[in-house]
């Protein structure tokens, strides 16, 4: 059975999963550059920015950071086995991913607990502010790419739709290139 060229190849001959998701990153590096564009016009302009980041905990942020990157290689595992049409493989290594998206959402989610009990809310000051819609837009991100995984686990295992391997695995790499601007901008530059 033949797939309607609609669904498999676009206009421009690279498959419509690649164009969409490149179109889904394009969109996110307006949305995040916006955000990281915002925070650094204001930081310059506020010195006192640094007093406040001095609250955050880099220990926790730097953990995360292993955390992520750790989840990139397993998606490139992920994909690499995808390519070697091992589905079962595949779908190991992005269960792998999305366990270190889970681990990063609960140390997340401890961080949060932690610097909300100590009186630093959203509210507090604009630092606090921008360290929580930035953080917290990509932990939603991260979330949001575990699902996917989740939802693509049974047919990669199954050795169906391989190819989603390598669109999640760059959507995902994205994700790791934002916490990579967002872990020196929140938690070292003190």
């Amino acid at each position: 059975m033949q797939r309607p060229i609609a669904t498999t190849r676009s206009a421009t001959g690279i498959p419509t999963g690649r164009l969409a998701v490149w179109w889904v990153i394009a969109s996110e590096i307006v949305i995040f550059g916006g955000l990281l564009a915002s925070y650094l016009m204001h930081r310059l302009g506020h010195p006192e920015f640094g007093n406040y980041a001095a609250y955050t905990n880099t220990y926790i942020g730097a953990f995360n950071t292993f955390v992520l990157l750790t989840s990139s290689l397993s998606a490139v595992l992920a994909h690499n086995a995808a390519e070697a049409k091992d589905g079962v493989k595949a779908a190991k290594y992005l269960l792998g991913t999305c366990f270190g998206g889970l681990v990063f959402a609960c140390v997340k989610a401890y961080e949060w607990n932690y610097e909300i009990s100590q009186g630093f809310t959203l509210t507090t000051n604009a630092f606090w502010s921008f360290y929580y819609t930035a953080a917290g837009l990509h932990a939603c991100h991260v979330i949001g790419g575990c699902i996917i995984m989740l939802i693509l686990y049974p047919d990669v295992k199954k050795g169906k739709e391989l190819q989603r391997v390598e669109l999640i695995g760059n959507y995902w790499h994205f994700v790791d290139i934002v916490w990579i601007f967002l872990f020196p901008l929140l938690y070292i530059a003190k």
